[in-house]
C-alpha cells in the first residue's frame, strides 16, 4: 500500500508542475490527468490498484509456452519489412499508456503517467514517470518520445506513418513533459492513438537501418527481454528482474510468468498436433470442425486439457465475401443483394460447421453499436437526412435481416426473389445461362481466395450461384500474389475479416472512407464512395459522448448494410479455447476476450 501512495502522490504533483507549462503554451490552461477516455470518463478512478479482468495474487514464475504457425526473420514488428516474430510490442517495447480492455477505448499511466488534452483535443502532452528506464537503465526521456514519434512518422508501417504525419509540432517542455501539437485540427481520436506510440531508446536505435528489419533485439522498457532467438524457429523471452513498471496499477496481476516462449510450426495440422503432445500450453481455436470434433484425445477426456468458450464483448466484425464494386458487374446495388440471396448459411452451417455459427447480419454485431433491430433513433435520422437515398426503409426500422433459406441448398422462393431483382437489373436466364439483356454477355466473374478453407467455401457458393445461370469460377493463389492483388484491387470478389472495436474511429475512413476507394493499400476493398458514410464517419471521429459514437455508428452501419457491399458470412458465438490445465486465468474475461498477459503457470515457484 506504501508504493501505490506514493504514486498516487508522484501523480498529483505532476498535476501541479507542469499546470504552468502547459498554460505558456497557449491558452485555456488544462490540468493533467492521469487517464483519458474517447468518449466520456475512464471508468476507474484516480488511485484503483489494479484492472477488473487480472488476478493481483496471481502466482509468479514458470514458463508459458506459445505455438505458432508460420515463421520470422525478424525482431522488428514495427517496419514493413520481414515477417515479425510475436511477442515483442508490449512485452519487450512498451507504449506510453496503457489500454484498458474492460472498456470502449481508454488509457491509463504507464510510461507516461499523466496526460493533458484541451477539450478539441488538438493537442496533448504526456508527462512520463521519472522511475521509468529501459532494459539497459537508462531512463526513459522525453528526447526518446519525440525519436520515437518520429522513426516510426518516417520509418514505421503505414498505420503510423498514417498517424503520426497528423502531428505538426513537438515540443519537449520540460525533462520529464513531452507536447504534440496538431495545428489546430481537432482529432478527438488522436491523443489516444499517440498514448499507444511505442517508445524506443535514441540512444540504442540504429535510426539509419531500422527500416530493415532484422533480428537484432530492440532495447525496450517492457518487462521482459529477448533471451534466446532460432530464427523461424523459436523466441524466449525472460522476464527482467529490473522492470521498472512492476506494481503499477496498469501492470499489477500481469506479466505472471517468468519465460514466455513462442514456438513456430510450418503448417495448422502439425501445430495442432504438437498442442495435443503438449508442446505449448495455449490454443485460439478458429476452425469449427476441429472444435466440435477434434478434440477427442486423452488428454481432454481425462481434464488435462480444458476447452472452453470465452465470452467477448466487443462487435463480431464483418466477415463477408467482398464485392469489388470498380468492376462494372457489381455496380448495381440491385445485383449485390441478388447475390447475397444465393448464399445458403443454413446449409453450409449445418454441412460444414456443425451449426456452431452465427450469421452476420452487420458490421457491428453483438454491440450496443448494431443498427439490426434497432429502429433508427431521432440522432440517427438527423444525421442521415441530407443523404435520403442511402439506407433503405426496412435497414432504417431495424426490420433487415440476412435472408434465411430453408437449409436444403436449394430454395427455390430464394431463387425467385433473386432472379427477380437480376431481371430489374437487367439480367436474363438464356438456356440455363445469365446473360445481359443489352450486350448477351454472360455474367461471369472470379472469387479470388487464398487458403484451402476459403477455396471450400467458395466453390460451394459458387455451385449456389449456378442454380442462378451464374459461372463464378474459384482462384486460390499463393500469399505474396494474393497481397500484391488486394493491395491494387485487382480481383472481382475475394473473403475478408473487418476488425470492429466498440471504439471505432480515424480507421473507418480507411476501411470504406471515399477518398481510401482510390488509395492502394487501402482496405476499402469494395470500392466504396458514399457521402453518407464518409458523413458517419466523421461524426463518429468527432463524437464526445458514447451516446453521439453510438448513434453514428448505427447510421453507419445502416448505410454500409443498404449498400450490400459483402455478402456477409458468420461468426462464433465466442472466443474457443483450449489450455493445458496447468494454465490459470483470472475468473474474469474483458470486453475485448482473454488476455495471455493476465494468465499464469499454476505450478510456478
Amino acid at each position: 500500500m506504501g508504493r501505490r501512495v506514493v504514486a498516487v502522490l508522484l501523480i498529483l504533483l505532476a498535476m501541479l508542475a507542469p499546470a504552468t507549462l502547459l498554460a505558456a503554451s497557449g491558452p485555456p490552461a488544462v490540468a493533467p490527468r492521469y487517464a483519458i477516455a474517447m468518449q466520456g470518463e475512464p471508468a476507474l478512478p484516480l488511485g484503483f490498484g489494479h484492472f477488473p479482468y487480472v488476478d493481483p495474487a496471481a502466482p509468479q514464475g514458470g514458463q508459458l509456452t506459445f505455438g505458432i504457425q508460420g515463421s520470422f526473420d525478424s525482431l522488428n514488428p514495427f517496419v514493413v519489412r520481414g515477417a515479425p516474430a510475436d511477442g515483442i510490442p508490449g512485452n519487450v517495447v512498451e507504449p506510453l499508456m496503457a489500454r484498458s480492455y474492460d472498456e470502449p477505448f481508454a488509457l491509463y499511466g504507464l510510461l507516461a503517467q499523466t496526460v493533458t488534452t484541451p477539450p478539441d483535443r488538438s493537442w496533448v502532452a504526456f508527462g512520463l514517470d521519472p522511475r521509468a528506464h529501459f532494459s539497459d537503465g537508462t531512463p526513459v526521456t522525453p528526447a526518446d518520445v519525440v525519436f520515437s514519434w518520429k522513426l516510426l512518422r518516417d520509418h514505421g508501417r503505414p498505420n503510423f506513418r498514417a498517424y503520426y504525419s497528423k502531428v505538426k509540432r513537438a515540443e519537449i517542455l520540460d525533462r520529464e513533459t513531452v507536447r504534440f501539437d496538431f495545428g489546430g485540427v481537432a482529432d478527438r481520436e488522436l491523443p489516444l492513438i499517440l498514448g499507444l506510440m511505442p517508445v524506443l531508446p535514441r540512444h540504442a536505435t540504429d535510426a539509419a537501418a531500422f527500416e530493415q528489419g532484422g533480428l537484432k533485439p530492440l532495447v525496450g522498457s517492457g518487462p521482459y527481454v529477448v533471451a534466446t532467438v532460432r530464427p523461424g524457429e523459436s523466441l524466449i523471452l525472460k522476464r527482467d528482474p529490473h522492470y521498472w513498471g512492476q506494481g503499477l496499477p496498469t501492470t499489477a496481476g500481469m506479466n505472471n510468468a517468468a519465460t514466455l516462449r513462442y514456438d513456430y510450426y510450418r503448417d495448422a495440422n502439425t501445430l495442432f498436433d504438437a498442442f495435443k503432445r503438449g508442446l505449448y500450453d495455449i490454443r485460439i481455436e478458429t476452425d469449427p470442425t476441429r472444435w466440435t470434433t477434434g478434440y477427442g484425445f486423452p488428454a481432454v477426456r481425462d481434464g488435462r486439457v480444458i476447452k472452453e468458450t470465452l465470452p467477448l464483448g466487443v462487435p463480431a466484425g464483418m466477415n463477408g465475401l467482398v464485392f469489388n464494386t470498380r468492376r462494372p458487374l457489381f455496380a448495381d446495388v440491385r445485383v449485390r443483394e441478388a447475390l447475397g440471396m444465393l448464399f445458403d448459411f443454413e446449409w453450409i452451417d449445418q454441412h460444414f460447421y456443425d451449426g456452431v455459427y452465427t450469421r452476420t447480419a452487420g458490421y457491428f454485431d453483438g454491440s450496443d453499436l448494431s443498427s439490426i433491430g434497432r429502429p433508427a433513433s431521432a440522432a440517427e435520422r438527423q444525421l442521415l437526412a441530407p443523404y435520403p437515398q442511402a439506407v433503405r426503409d426496412d435497414v432504417m426500422a431495424g426490420a433487415w435481416r440476412p435472408p434465411r433459406s430453408d437449409g436444403s441448398g436449394r430454395d427455390r422462393m430464394l431463387l425467385r426473389r433473386a432472379l427477380a431483382l437480376l431481371n430489374d437489373a437487367g439480367w436474363r436466364l438464356a438456356g440455363g445461362t445469365l446473360v445481359n439483356a443489352r450486350s448477351g454477355q454472360p455474367f461471369a466473374f472470379e472469387i479470388l481466395v487464398e487458403t484451402k478453407e476459403e477455396e471450400r467455401l467458395a466453390l460451394v457458393y459458387a455451385h449456389f450461384l449456378a442454380r442462378a445461370g451464374i459461372a463464378a469460377r474459384v482462384r486460390m493463389i499463393d500469399d505474396v500474389q494474393y497481397q500484391t492483388r488486394l493491395q491494387r484491387f485487382d480481383f472481382d470478389m475475394t473473403q475478408y475479416f473487418w476488425f470492429a472495436s466498440l471504439s471505432p474511429g480515424n480507421e473507418q475512413a480507411f476501411y470504406w472512407g471515399s477518398a481510401a476507394a482510390d488509395s492502394p493499400g487501402s482496405r476499402n476493398y469494395m470500392g466504396a464512395k458514399e457521402p453518407a458514410i464518409d458523413a458517419c464517419i466523421r461524426a463518429l471521429v468527432a463524437a464526445r459522448t458514447r451516446a453521439d459514437l453510438v448513434t453514428a455508428a448505427r447510421a453507419l452501419d445502416r448505410v454500409l448494410i443498404s449498400g450490400f457491399y459483402v455478402v456477409p458470412l458468420f461468426h462464433a458465438p465466442g472466443q474457443w479455447v483450449a489450455r493445458w490445465n496447468h494454465v490459470g486465468l483470472p475468473a474474469r474475461t474483458p470486453l475485448y476476450g482473454p488476455r495471455f498477459e493476465t494468465w499464469w503457470r499454476k505450478d510456478a515457484h
